[in-house]
C-alpha cells in the first residue's frame, strides 16, 4: 500500500476508535464557545494555535478541528461534546482564574452550506472567528494544499478553468441531501471561496453581527499583539502576557504569472468591494 493511502488509513482506524469513545463521555465536557471558521489557508491554524496558548483556553480532545457541522453532523451532538475538556477538571484547574472558554477550528465551516445554519441552531451562544486572506493568494495556497493531499491532479490554471464545472449543482445537492459528501465542493473551489462576502452575510443573518469577528490575515501574520487583543477582548478573555507570535514576511508571493495574478484580482473586484462595504473597512489587500 503506498505510504499516503497507509496513513489515511491509520488515521481512519484512529478515528474510529475515537469516536466510539467520545459520546460515552459528552454530557461531561464543554460545550465549544467559539469557532474558528475559516477562511480555509488563511491563516486559522496560526490563531488556534495562538489562543490555546492562554491559560484560559483548554484545547479540544483529540484534535483541533472537529468537523461536525460539515462532515460529520449524523454523529451527534453528544460525539461532537465529547471532543471537548471534560468539564468539572478544566474548571478546577483555573480556580481564581475566571471561567475556561475552548472551541475548535475547522474552516469548512464558512463555506459549508449547510454548517451555519446547523451552528446557529446547536450553539445558541457561540462566538465566531474568521480570517481573511487576500482570496488571489488563498486560491493558489488552497490549490497546492489540495495537490499536495491528493485531491486535486490538474495544474492551477487549468483547475481554475474546470472550477464552475465541478461545482456546477453541488450546492444545491448539498442542500437537497444532508449527508452528500461534495468533493468539488470541498476540494476544487479555489475562486469560490475567496467570494467572502457572500458567505459573511449568511453568517450575519443566522448568527448575528455581534456574534462574528472579522480579522485580516496579513494584519495578524505581520503585527499579531493588537490583533489578537481584540480576538480576546471579543472572547472576553483576560489579557495574557505569555502568547508567543508567529510572524510571517508580508511581503511573500506565490509564484503566479503576472497576467493570471491581474486576471485573478480583477474577478475579485466587485466580490471585495461589497466586503469592503460591509465590513465598513478595505481589506489589506486592496489597501
Amino acid at each position: 500500500m503506498p505510504q499516503r493511502s497507509l496513513a489515511r488509513s491509520t488515521r481512519r482506524q484512529i478515528r474510529r476508535l475515537s469516536d466510539a469513545s467520545v459520546s460515552s463521555t459528552g454530557r461531561l465536557r464543554l460545550v465549544p464557545d467559539f469557532l474558528i471558521v475559516g477562511a480555509q489557508r488563511s491563516g486559522t491554524t496560526s490563531m488556534f494555535k495562538t489562543l490555546i496558548q492562554h491559560p484560559l483556553v483548554p484545547r479540544p480532545f483529540l484534535r483541533k478541528g472537529v468537523h461536525y457541522f460539515d462532515l460529520r453532523y449524523a454523529n451527534g451532538f453528544s460525539w461532537y461534546r465529547g471532543h471537548f475538556p471534560i468539564a468539572p477538571t478544566a474548571r478546577l484547574r483555573r480556580l481564581g482564574r475566571g471561567l475556561p472558554h475552548t472551541g475548535e477550528s475547522s474552516p469548512y465551516y464558512m463555506f459549508h452550506p449547510l454548517a451555519p445554519r446547523r451552528i446557529a441552531e446547536d450553539l445558541p451562544d457561540v462566538r465566531l472567528i474568521v480570517l481573511l486572506r487576500d482570496p488571489v493568494e488563498r486560491a493558489y495556497s488552497g490549490h497546492s494544499h489540495e495537490l499536495a493531499r491528493g485531491y486535486e491532479t490538474e495544474p492551477f490554471e487549468r483547475a481554475l478553468e474546470l472550477e464552475p464545472e465541478r461545482l456546477r449543482g453541488q450546492r444545491e445537492r448539498m442542500l437537497a441531501e444532508p449527508g452528500y459528501e461534495s468533493p468539488g465542493w470541498q476540494h476544487h473551489a479555489y475562486l469560490t471561496r475567496g467570494q467572502y462576502h457572500e458567505q459573511l452575510v449568511e453568517l450575519e443573518r443566522l448568527l448575528g453581527r455581534d456574534r462574528l469577528l472579522v480579522v485580516d490575515s496579513q494584519d495578524f501574520f505581520t503585527d499579531p499583539e493588537p490583533v489578537f487583543d481584540e480576538v480576546s477582548g471579543f472572547l472576553g478573555l483576560p489579557r495574557h502576557d505569555g502568547i508567543t507570535f508567529e510572524r510571517h514576511n508580508s511581503r511573500s508571493r506565490s509564484p503566479m504569472p503576472a497576467l493570471l495574478r491581474a486576471h485573478l484580482s480583477d474577478h475579485f473586484v466587485p466580490h471585495d468591494d461589497k466586503l469592503a462595504q460591509w465590513w465598513g473597512r478595505v481589506p489589506s489587500w486592496r489597501r
